[in-house]
């Protein structure tokens, strides 16, 4: 069931059917904005930044797919960091940008350090809050989540940092996927998957879990023949995805 507009009713009726007692975010795209490169690499490249940027994330994503889907995915696995610096020197080299050494460690050191979107804190916060168990299930490699996490102030939110590179599979791999419901101890469908990368959420649909597509760009749904659980346009809207809080009551005045 996709739902962008729910009135009261149907939105209660909707949470208790989604039964989402955990939530596990992608990382790059969702919660650390893969685009924050750009404006170094302007510096670096004047008028070039946003399309560098662009095509360095076009290109790793593909540079995962390739890898997953090879005949011997054991064999050509390179962590995510490999294939993310791999990329960048692909993506310099075709828009016919001069990269040294020093321009290349300092974008790389750059991704390393991604900004979070300004409303991811105050949502995982929250989330602490109320209880619900939240974590990560990313293409990063163990050292760049770390890294991106405690950058970001986001550890102490978090219950699971999990990386794919245990599995030496990236998503939309089913095995990539897997590493949710093992560390949570639930059911896929009861772990809410948020991502703001269309073909993550889809790939996460697919597996099994609900899920949240973060369309913060207004882009258009993938035509795979499937949709996302619920579609949005912030991390907000994950508390769409919960039961609301009960209304605190105020205490009854205390008899004379």
């Amino acid at each position: 069931m996709t739902s962008h507009a729910l009135n009261a009713g149907q939105h209660i009726e909707y949470i208790e059917s989604m039964k989402v007692r955990a939530i596990l975010f992608d990382a790059y795209g969702t919660l650390f904005d893969v685009h924050s490169v750009a404006l170094l690499a302007e510096q670096l490249f004047p008028g070039q930044g946003e399309r560098l940027s662009l095509l360095w994330r076009d290109k790793q994503i593909e540079y995962t797919r390739l890898v997953t889907m090879s005949p011997e995915p054991d064999t050509h696995y390179r962590p995510f960091w490999d294939l993310t610096r791999a990329a960048l020197q692909f993506s310099a080299e075709r828009l016919g940008l001069t990269l040294d050494a020093a321009a290349e460690e300092r974008l790389m050191n750059e991704y390393r350090h991604l900004s979070a979107f300004p409303e991811n804190r105050d949502v995982l916060a929250e989330l602490k809050r109320r209880g619900v168990p939240a974590g990560i299930l990313s293409n990063g490699n163990p050292e760049m989540l770390d890294v991106a996490v405690k950058s970001a102030g986001f550890a102490d939110f978090l219950q699971h940092v999990l990386s794919v590179h245990t599995t030496r599979r990236f998503k939309t791999d089913p095995a990539a996927y897997a590493l949710g419901p093992v560390a949570f101890g639930l059911p896929a469908r009861e772990i809410l998957f948020v991502s703001s990368n269309c073909w993550d959420a889809i790939g996460a649909t697919w597996y099994g879990y609900s899920t949240l597509w973060v369309n913060r760009s207004g882009a258009p749904l993938d035509r795979l023949g499937i949709e996302p659980t619920r579609i949005g346009r912030s991390l907000r809207d994950v508390f769409d995805c919960l039961p609301r809080p009960a209304a605190r009551t105020a205490a009854a005045p205390s008899a004379p």
